[in-house]
């Protein structure tokens, strides 16, 4: 070889060298991520909902959970309307069918098109784009050069060679980034056009495809898009929903929104669908009820109100209306499950208490007049609703009419401390103190409840004194036995006497909203300062708790419990019994009947029930709380303070005890005392003490809790 052939040949092996390396430099550079599989691609879809339905499977509601991007649910291609799939492949990508990743022919045309200076169509395809949504690192913003456009180029050839063309269509309709938040055409359709994507026609599908390269342009570019893709003569429909897409009218969310505070409360991930016990039908009455109530009522009375319904038989939630909107100052608090002041709707409680323990029965006579009670903190002196006074009553005309002084007399005859232990065997579990902290007004409803337990407190009188748990959803496997926490005699004997409308005749009159053409129990109860009115009963198959305030906590104006909340409660038993009427429930054995008269009161003869053993044919006079032992001294939450200037054996405390005690026992701290009628005097060292009196079979009649410093 001559030296010139010579030095032509390391030339050329130097520029091929050169080239090598140089193509090597430029595989390298534009090397693309590697493109994830289709199905972990669809396997990792997580959407931002979470989706709430009744018991028949059909949609009730819907959650944000996750707020970085709106989601729905993964949309298969068969799910989406023929048009919209044609014009986006039309409008993005007309050869997407046929090529391989990259469309050389419209690269050419575009390189053409730049060259010349004509206008230039684009040449990126749908796997392109595609490749794109799975890396954003492959299209940031304002790198728009050779090496981003030549990995894009790559990554969309790396998505054919992997995946079918189905595959890649359908995955970019889902992961398509759409107006505002929306991503995917499952959102897009939902909040741009209030459809699902299969139901998208001909002029929603020029849209949609117009839309995909500036997803945030306005109405006018919008519609001239969409009419060059639909290739129409007349555009002026086009243009006009193009207007109405960029208003944002059809934004409103697209599922039913029947139950949104049990949705807060059931979904707290995304993607999650629950099936609740909830009947839509039962659900939409007590919403219609509600609103029509509260608006009647109107929001200078009272802005807020919510409904529970329980099937009996099994605690099922039937219906569960936290709120209902309108005027609400507060529509996202849960009013259903709001801790709220009882008032009256304890008392059925407590007598069921006194009754099952044989120390009242429905005839027992209590005094309704002025009472003063001594107390840790002072006098208590509780009051009527209507700051009058009946004189004497029987039980059954005192809880029908739910007069307050006979109730704290009740209470007197029981004890704070056992009444509050029956409420939270109950399930009122928001009753964390004990009975002391509470003290006689717990008889009139001064603790915290939530309409749940309220409902579930009721359906366990409507149960013969079983309780159970409440169920949200149907988990059948899970269910707790029902334990027997009330009596069933004395639970059949309150539930008559709530049903009882001529006892309640002189407090609601004769035909109140709690007077249904069936049997139905019903108790009402308004809370201190008118800031909540309840109304909770049950019939044989059904419990409905009903309550109405304002969420805020400012007072009511002119609401009581038969003009608030027992309309709404009326309107829900009448919807629950349409053409199937509550039936009077069946007598335990332990109750028996008697005719019985009252003299000394207001009230006529009557047929009465009672426990078996404690009937009687006449009543005269009250049982007084004196008559039953009590701790008299020292009173329960007094605190006493040890003097050091005294000598230590003459500072003993003194316990006295009222009533006949022959045989009964004092126990200090859990420790034996003695007699009850020793006239014991104790030397209780500083802490907390516990006093309790038991009678002769062991049973606790009274407990006082002290002090000493």
């Amino acid at each position: 070889m001559t030296p010139r052939k010579r030095r032509w040949f390391d030339i050329l092996a130097w520029a091929a060298l050169a080239a090598l390396v140089l193509v090597t430099a430029a595989h390298l550079a534009t090397r693309p991520p590697a493109m994830p599989a289709f199905d972990d691609v669809h396997a990792d879809w997580r959407p931002s909902e979470a989706w709430l339905y009744d018991r028949e499977g059909q949609l009730l509601d819907s959650e944000r959970v996750n707020f970085e991007r709106r989601r729905l649910a993964w949309v298969p291609l068969k799910d989406i309307s023929p048009a919209v799939r044609a014009a986006v492949v039309q409008s993005e990508d007309r050869r997407f069918w046929s090529h391989g990743g990259v469309d050389w022919l419209a690269i050419a045309s575009a390189a053409r098109a730049r060259w010349t200076g004509d206008r230039s169509r684009g040449a990126s395809t749908l796997p392109m784009q595609l490749a794109a949504f799975l890396d954003p690192g492959l299209a940031q913003p304002g790198k728009r050069d050779w090496r981003t456009k030549l990995r894009q180029m790559r990554a969309g050839q790396a998505l054919a060679a992997d995946w079918s063309h189905e595959q890649m269509l359908e995955a970019y309709f889902n992961l398509v980034p759409l107006r505002g938040e929306a991503q995917g055409i499952g959102a897009g359709a939902q909040s741009l056009f209030g459809k699902k994507p299969a139901e998208l026609n001909r002029t929603d599908a020029a849209l949609f495809a117009g839309l995909l390269p500036n997803p945030a342009t306005g109405a006018e570019a919008l519609g001239r898009r969409a009419c060059r893709i639909a290739k129409e003569k007349d555009c002026s429909a086009i243009r006009a929903a193009a207007a109405t897409l960029v208003s944002g009218e059809h934004a409103a969310r697209f599922d039913p929104a029947l139950a949104p505070h049990l949705a807060v409360r059931l979904l707290d991930k995304p993607g999650k669908r629950v099936t609740t016990t909830i009947d839509r039908r039962i659900q939409t009455a007590a919403i219609v009820a509600l609103r029509r109530q509260l608006a009647g009522l109107g929001a200078d009375r009272v802005r807020d109100g919510a409904v529970v319904v329980l099937d009996n038989a099994t605690g099922d939630v039937l219906a569960y209306v936290g709120g209902v909107g309108l005027k609400s100052t507060a529509s996202q608090v849960d009013g259903a499950n709001a801790p709220r002041q009882a008032g009256s709707t304890l008392k059925p409680h407590l007598y069921a208490q006194v009754i099952e323990h044989g120390w009242l029965t429905a005839a027992s006579i209590l005094d309704d007049s002025p009472v003063q009670l001594d107390t840790a903190s002072g006098l208590y002196v509780p009051k009527n609703y209507d700051h009058s006074f009946k004189g004497p009553v029987s039980v059954r005309h005192a809880l029908a009419a739910s007069l307050n002084v006979p109730a704290v007399r009740a209470l007197v005859i029981d004890d704070v401390q056992q009444f509050r232990d029956r409420l939270w065997a109950l399930g009122y579990h928001g009753l964390v103190e004990d009975g002391e902290y509470y003290g006689f007004s717990l008889a009139l409803g001064s603790a915290e409840v939530s309409l749940v337990e309220q409902a579930n407190a009721f359906r366990t009188l409507a149960n013969m004194g079983k309780w159970s748990p409440v169920h949200f959803t149907d988990m059948r496997d899970d269910r707790e036995v029902p334990r027997q926490i009330v009596n069933p005699a004395a639970a059949f004997i309150v539930g008559d006497i709530l049903a009882d409308a001529s006892a309640r005749t002189d407090a609601f009159g004769a035909d109140s909203a709690l007077r249904l053409p069936f049997w139905a129990a019903a108790k009402t109860g308004t809370s201190k300062g008118m800031r909540d009115n309840w109304c909770i009963g049950f019939t044989d198959r059904f419990t409905v708790a009903v309550w109405v305030g304002n969420l805020e906590g400012d007072s009511m104006r002119a609401v009581s419990g038969t003009s608030g909340a027992a309309p709404v409660w009326r309107d829900v038993m009448l919807a629950l019994h349409a053409g199937n009427p509550g039936k009077r429930p069946t007598m335990p054995e332990d109750v028996e009947t008697r005719q019985i008269s009252l003299p000394g009161t207001r009230e006529p003869p009557r047929r009465e029930y009672f426990l078996r053993g404690t009937a009687q044919t006449e009543m005269a006079a009250a049982p007084q709380a004196a008559r039953r032992p009590r701790i008299t001294s020292p009173v329960s939450g007094s605190v006493y303070a040890l003097d050091p200037d005294i000598p230590l054996e003459r500072q003993r405390l003194a316990i006295t005890v009222s009533g006949s005690v022959a045989g009964y026992r004092l126990i200090l701290d859990k420790k034996p005392l003695g007699d009850a009628d020793a006239g014991q005097q104790i030397l209780p060292r500083p802490g907390v003490h516990m006093l309790t009196l038991v009678d002769p079979g062991g049973r606790m009649i009274d407990r006082v809790r002290f002090t000493v410093r």
